[in-house]
């Protein structure tokens, strides 16, 4: 008899490969699994009609998120919640125990790995005190009181935005002048080479094991759209080391960073949950999904640092569900 287990995507929206990869692992093991869904706008979410059921909640602002959630959690028995946007991660983090004792488990970092993740000025700031390599950084008003510090252009970004919203070049400081004040916003030097984002899973003892980097060959919306697989030995150490310097890295973590032409590199972001990119690493055999199954099930780990294809070529496109509309979209 297959052994039940329920996983509850949240804030599912269009993540429909993230469920086949959980489907798929729970094929591999045996495991009866039910796949559900939650979202402020289900009838309008795409992957809500791909899983076995899906919920409305409201949206993760919102001080009914939690209640409402927690209650799906015991009425379906939910065995691991499987967080996906960056605004419900110090949500989740701060009240991860309340869903533990509804017989829950969170799939997320520790609070203080979030907090890192979630603000790029304090990223930066972790990256410099380990001694990590990456781009200069400052604040908007720091840049415009010692301009010629600078090497134009720069790029500007929201300190906690997500999915590229909001990033702007400016080829010289008269552009920043109308952004003094503004601490919401940071500058960066530009970084040098190709821009590579590595997929990495990190166990419940804290241990990065495994490291996958692609190449960012095209985005669309601050999601790849068309990347490719690169077995590049010395970024999937260093991305490790990163991994595991984070207080309380747990799960899926994805870091940002480019290298050049002399296999420099330059990390400039962390987003502590499941990349756009994700599919292509799953593809390529790094299977997230399978690992997670069985840390919760207390079955041997699968898990290898490198056991992936290399120069997998992923190219993205459109598809479509198709509902009958009722005429009471949310």
């Amino acid at each position: 008899m297959k052994r039940p287990f329920t996983v509850l995507i949240s804030s599912i929206g269009r993540r429909a490969q993230l469920i086949e990869c959980f489907r798929r692992a729970a094929n591999e093991l045996g495991i009866l699994l039910t796949v559900l869904g939650t979202d402020a706008a289900p009838d309008l979410s795409p992957a809500s009609h791909l899983v076995d059921q899906s919920f409305h909640v409201p949206r993760c602002a919102d001080t009914q998120f939690v209640p409402e959630t927690l209650a799906i959690c015991k009425s379906q028995r939910v065995n691991l919640i499987v967080p996906t946007i960056d605004h419900e991660l110090p949500i989740y983090a701060a009240r991860a125990n309340e869903f533990e004792v509804a017989g829950t488990t969170v799939l997320i970092s520790n609070a203080q790995t979030i907090d890192i993740a979630s603000d790029k000025r304090k990223t930066h700031q972790w990256f410099v005190a380990h001694g990590f390599p990456t781009v200069a950084q400052a604040p908007v008003d720091e840049v415009l009181d010692n301009p010629s510090q600078w090497t134009f252009p720069v790029i500007v970004k929201p300190r906690r935005g997500s999915a590229s919203i909001g990033v702007t070049i400016a080829n010289n400081a008269e552009l920043l002048s109308p952004l003094r004040g503004n601490d919401e916003l940071i500058v960066e030097s530009l970084a040098r080479g190709v821009e590579h984002t590595t997929n990495l899973f990190v166990d419940q003892a804290g241990r990065c094991v495994c490291a996958v980097p692609h190449q960012r060959l095209e985005t669309r919306g601050g999601e790849v759209s068309k990347g490719i697989t690169i077995k590049n030995h010395k970024l999937m150490e260093s991305a490790k080391l990163v991994a595991e310097a984070l207080p309380g890295a747990r799960g899926p973590i994805n870091l940002q960073g480019f290298v050049d032409k002399h296999d420099g590199i330059q990390f400039t972001e962390i987003n502590a949950r499941f990349g756009g990119g994700f599919p292509l690493a799953a593809q390529a055999g790094a299977n997230f999904c399978r690992w997670i199954l069985e840390d919760r099930l207390g079955l041997p780990s699968s898990a290898g640092f490198s056991n992936w294809r290399d120069q997998l070529l992923m190219l993205r496109f459109d598809s479509a569900v198709f509902i009958q509309g009722t005429g009471q979209l949310a």
